[in-house]
C-alpha cells in the first residue's frame, strides 16, 4: 500500500483551510447584517368606512413555547396611529382582528418558506437545521479526518442562523345594511384509531371573514434568538395594522 509524502499530507490540509476557511468567511461577510423579512400568504382587502365606523376588536394570543412575547399594547398603539379606535366590546365593533402566535423558533430558508405557501390553519413542521459534513474516502491516513475536523471547526465558529415566527391571522369585516351571510363549519372528528365522526354546521352571521398567515424571518450569521426577537415582533406588528 503506497503511502502519501509528508509534504502531499501538509499541502492537502493546507488546501482543506483554505477551503472551509474561504466558505465560513463568504458566510460572514455576507449574513454580516441583520436581515428580517415578514410576509403574508394571502392579500386581505377591507372596504374603507367613514370615520365613525373605524373600530376595532383586537384579540392577541400565543401558543408558542415563548410565552414572554406581550405585543399586544404595540399593535393597539399601531392601529390607533392609523386614525382607528380598539374596543373590548365586539358589538361595538366594525372590524375584528384575532391573531394566533404559532411558533417561534430556529428554522431554515426552506422551513420558512413552506409555512408561508401553506398558509392558514396549516400544521407546522420544524426543519432541520444543522450542517452536515460529507466524508471523502479516497485519501490515505489522516488526511480526511484532518479535512473533516477543519470543517467542523469552521462550522461551529461561522452558523447561518435563521429564527421565524408564525402567525395565522383572521379578520372579520361587518357586513353591510341588508347584506346576509352565511358560515358553514365542517369538521372530522377522530373516534380511536379507525373511526371518524363528521360534524357540520350553518349558521348566519353579520361578518365577512379573511384569513391570512404571517411569517417573519431572521437571518444573520451567529444570530442570537435576543437580537432577533424584537425584529420579529415588529414585522409582525406593522403587518396587522397595515391590513387596516
Amino acid at each position: 500500500m503506497r503511502v502519501l509524502p509528508k509534504i502531499a499530507v501538509i499541502a492537502f490540509t493546507a488546501m482543506c483551510v483554505m477551503l472551509t476557511g474561504c466558505s465560513a468567511t463568504y458566510t460572514a461577510i455576507k449574513k454580516r447584517n441583520l436581515d428580517v423579512q415578514t410576509k403574508m400568504s394571502d392579500t386581505v382587502f377591507l372596504d374603507p368606512v367613514k370615520p365613525s365606523e373605524r373600530v376595532v376588536f383586537l384579540q392577541i394570543r400565543n401558543t408558542s413555547d415563548q410565552q414572554d412575547i406581550k405585543i399586544k399594547s404595540q399593535i393597539v398603539a399601531a392601529i390607533e396611529a392609523k386614525g382607528y379606535r380598539v374596543t373590548d366590546d365586539p358589538d361595538k365593533a366594525h372590524y375584528m382582528i384575532q391573531a394566533n402566535i404559532l411558533q417561534v423558533s430556529k428554522s431554515d430558508k426552506s422551513g420558512s418558506q413552506a409555512a408561508l405557501l401553506s398558509g392558514y390553519g396549516s400544521g407546522i413542521v420544524g426543519a432541520a437545521v444543522g450542517a452536515s459534513i460529507a466524508g471523502g474516502g479516497t485519501g490515505r491516513v489522516g488526511t480526511g479526518l484532518i479535512g473533516g475536523l477543519i470543517g467542523m471547526a469552521a462550522d461551529a465558529m461561522v452558523e447561518d442562523v435563521y429564527f421565524t415566527m408564525v402567525t395565522d391571522v383572521q379578520i372579520s369585516e361587518r357586513a353591510g345594511q341588508g347584506v346576509k351571510v352565511t358560515e358553514e363549519d365542517n369538521a372530522r372528528l377522530h373516534q380511536g384509531t379507525s373511526g371518524s365522526k363528521k360534524i357540520s354546521s350553518t349558521q348566519i352571521t353579520h361578518w365577512k371573514r379573511y384569513q391570512t398567515r404571517i411569517i417573519s424571518v431572521a437571518n444573520k450569521v451567529n444570530l442570537d434568538f435576543n437580537e432577533a426577537l424584537p425584529k420579529l415582533q415588529q414585522g409582525l406588528i406593522h403587518s396587522i395594522a397595515g391590513i387596516l
